[in-house]
């Protein structure tokens, strides 16, 4: 039975074996991927091809528990490297306990076409764990483009696990995403993307960010897929940046989560530009 439970509530989630693709707060970590000012660490893993712009090096980690259950603990740790041929992204993430879990680790690689268009690929390691029962782990693929229509407005695509697979008996999701982003100055986003997840219905996600002063930050937006809203507050002072945020389920409850941010150093002015 305490294996039955954890396994149970996620049946009601929308992210069936990607759950670790899929945390309930994920239209807020990283919603700025289809920008020019909004990245962050965690936009490499939304779409790979964001890494072709990563401007310095930095590392995030995020942290929630679903509906404030401790077997349905959720934990996300990326990290972008700039390069003069690219960038490279690594990503490693953790759901569940001791009792059942499944984590995914992850490299990336984003590369500048030319002015409007970035490409990027990401190469998966994805494992499940079921006590008494053992593991079994499998390789997938990611990859993603995004094209820069305007320096205000973004929209790129991203395909995750296209050629399907299995882990031990448990299928595989393919899922493709189709996103747009819209800086209505730069202080002020607005995001959304439509998911479509094999056997699942489709998830559209809509948000929007501010940015005040340089060193507050805030964001929320709704979730069609589980029937959520999302909101956080952060804040940044010289390299480092810390954001408290949930999610509200109609049924289920809240989601509480924690994001913290380091750049390897402090951003100038024409980086931020």
């Amino acid at each position: 039975m305490r294996i039955l439970i954890p396994m149970m509530l996620l049946a009601a989630t929308p992210a069936g074996a990607q759950v670790t693709k899929s945390p309930l707060d994920a239209p807020y970590a990283g919603m700025g991927t289809y920008s020019l000012h909004f990245t962050d660490p965690f936009s490499g893993s939304v779409n790979e091809a964001s890494l072709a712009r990563a401007d310095i090096p930095a590392a995030a980690v995020y942290a929630e528990r679903r509906f404030l259950l401790k077997a349905l603990s959720g934990y996300k740790a990326v990290m972008a490297i700039p390069a003069k041929v690219g960038g490279f992204g690594f990503s490693l993430d953790y759901f569940g306990s001791a009792l059942f879990s499944v984590s995914q680790v992850g490299m990336g690689y984003g590369k500048k076409l030319n002015d409007a268009l970035d490409i990027g690929i990401q190469i998966n390691y994805n494992n499940m764990q079921l006590l008494g029962y053992g593991s079994a782990g499998t390789i997938t693929a990611s990859a993603g483009a995004i094209w820069h229509i305007t320096p205000a407005l973004q929209t790129g695509i991203h395909i995750y696990n296209p050629v399907g697979g299995k882990i031990g008996n448990e299928k595989l999701a393919s899922v493709y995403t189709w996103g747009i982003g819209y800086e209505t100055s730069d202080k002020f986003f607005i995001a959304g993307s439509i998911t479509k997840e094999e056997d699942q219905p489709v998830n559209v996600n809509i948000g929007i960010q501010y940015l005040y002063a340089r060193h507050f930050f805030a964001g929320a937006g709704i979730s069609s897929a589980n029937n959520g809203y999302f909101a956080g507050l952060g804040i940044g002072w010289k390299t480092y940046r810390l954001d408290m945020v949930t999610n509200y389920h109609l049924q289920l409850g809240f989601t509480p989560a924690l994001m913290i941010e380091f750049d390897f150093k402090e951003k100038t002015k024409k980086e931020e530009e």
